[in-house]
């Protein structure tokens, strides 16, 4: 039995002015699914993931989640309606806590009322423990040392933990597509590895989480991917698994250039 469809885009289109960075898109993903994004610098990965959670508004086309056409939705939207992602560049407040960081992305599950903040004190411990003990529970499922440390500023921890930090802060809220844009971005081979097994470990425990990864590392995708999508010039090249796109000559061309 086919697995039900989680997302699907039709005829995505984004341009900046003159330049076309989506060219009707076409794109769907089921659930529980890792799909890889591949393509070279400038092919329109990153800015399908800025249209998906509201950051930049779709010029053309259309966009749905679990059957919710969520087109123009803005990113606090997008977020509540169960979609997360990390970026390529660290986006953690360094002086702040690996907790802190953590909760950044679980405020729709928080109760930020002023009411429940100054007089509700018991009911705010409760809520700040339960919250503690889920963080510290899904830290260790990529590093009991890390999971440790959740009281330390952020930027006492080297920079896989970091990007652990990252995903956690994406993961706390619970959503049902994670978007992972290059985390492996600044990190050595050996980190990369450590990281992707982390991200594998978290697939087994949360079955249904469907995931999109943004990155260079060939390995990586050949590793953790169920399925590639490769696109070249803000329009699709190749839809298909990672030996299927690897034996692609216009995937080889895009990448390589022609011999």
């Amino acid at each position: 039995m086919s697995k039900p469809l989680v997302l699907s885009c039709d005829k995505l289109t984004k341009k900046f002015g003159g330049l076309t960075a989506l060219n009707a898109l076409d794109l769907s993903i089921h659930r529980g699914d890792v799909l890889g994004l591949l393509g070279p610098n400038g092919s329109g990965k990153t800015t399908f993931f800025n249209v998906l959670t509201g950051v930049y508004r779709a010029s053309g086309g259309s966009l749905h989640f679990d059957g919710r056409d969520i087109t123009g939705l803005s990113a606090q939207e997008v977020y509540r309606a169960g979609i997360t992602r990390t970026f390529q560049r660290s986006r953690l407040c360094l002086p702040l806590s690996v907790f802190d960081n953590i909760m950044v992305g679980n405020h729709k599950n928080l109760d930020h009322g002023l009411w429940f903040n100054l007089v509700r004190r018991r009911q705010l411990e409760r809520q700040i423990r339960s919250s503690w003990n889920e963080a510290h529970e899904l830290v260790a499922t990529f590093s009991k040392p890390l999971s440790q440390r959740l009281d330390e500023p952020a930027g006492a921890v080297n920079m896989i933990d970091r990007r652990r930090i990252e995903i956690c802060r994406a993961l706390i809220s619970k959503p049902r597509l994670l978007l992972l844009d290059e985390p492996s971005a600044g990190m050595t081979h050996e980190e990369t590895r450590e990281l992707m097994d982390d991200i594998l470990a978290v697939r087994e425990r949360i079955k249904d989480l469907t995931v999109v990864i943004i990155e260079h590392e060939m390995n990586v995708i050949e590793r953790i991917t169920d399925r590639c999508v490769v696109l070249n010039y803000g329009r699709k090249l190749c839809d298909g698994t990672y030996r299927e796109i690897a034996a692609n000559a216009e995937v080889q061309e895009a990448y390589l250039g022609q011999s």
